[in-house]
């Protein structure tokens, strides 16, 4: 990469920010679609064939996976949500349209269980990263409020030794002011663009009221199958 180039704004090096009218379309109406639980492993034996494209999600203990996962299939109970962190024991694989795959990973950096048990979590997350052929983003999500944390850029560093492309979605903006959402998504912009295996957008979401749900269906909806699997 010139010079030139690594000085241009993640925007110029990847399109509009803002996905088209027609992505937006097609967003929703992928996630509008028929969703539905497949499978869950506790072992990396136990994970099921890789058919579909796939979107993996993680992040810190009570980030807000479940919430995010409800709130772009248009769904309460798809994911469960819980206030107690480590809820997620598992992969969780969801299938939408039998065109896309969406794997619910367990997080990392519990608080609230015993170091060997979050070891293994964070064992068998890596056992299903390395080697997916089908997995074409991981979303990574951290809470708005409170910025990249060690436990995400450690995990950050996995990705990039992987070479596993990955993409940083902010939770929780509805909690934060205009000025103070403006802020954080300038100083993680400008982490991420140092990671090569990061997706040059971070997203800014919330659950609660649909912010960015719309621009991020739009840009998962371009990484699915064409037609759903016969």
């Amino acid at each position: 990469m010139g010079d030139h180039e690594a000085d241009q704004d993640p925007e110029a090096l990847s399109g509009p920010r803002e996905p088209s009218e027609e992505a937006i379309a097609e967003g929703r109406r992928l996630f509008a679609r028929s969703c539905r639980f497949i499978a869950g492993a506790v072992s990396a034996d136990a994970l099921p064939p890789a058919v579909l494209p796939e979107v993996a999600f993680t992040g810190r203990s009570n980030v807000g996976k479940s919430s995010l996962l409800n709130a772009l299939i248009g769904q309460k109970t798809l994911a469960r949500i819980s206030r107690t962190p480590g809820r997620t024991q598992q992969i969780n694989f969801f299938r939408l349209d039998d065109r896309l795959d969406l794997v619910d990973l367990p997080g990392y950096g519990h608080a609230r269980v015993a170091k060997t048990t979050s070891m293994a979590w964070t064992d068998l997350a890596r056992a299903y990263l390395r080697g997916r052929a089908t997995l074409r983003r991981v979303l990574l999500l951290v809470d708005a409020r409170h910025g990249l944390k060690p436990a995400d850029r450690a995990f950050m560093a996995v990705l990039d030794r992987s070479a596993v492309s990955y993409q940083i979605v902010l939770t929780k903006a509805d909690t934060l002011p205009p000025s103070a959402r403006k802020v954080t998504l300038a100083a993680v912009e400008r982490e991420s663009a140092r990671h090569g295996a990061a997706f040059p957008i971070v997203a800014l979401t919330s659950a609660r009221n649909g912010d960015g749900i719309d621009a991020l269906r739009a840009g998962l909806a371009a990484l699915a199958r064409p037609e759903p699997l016969r």
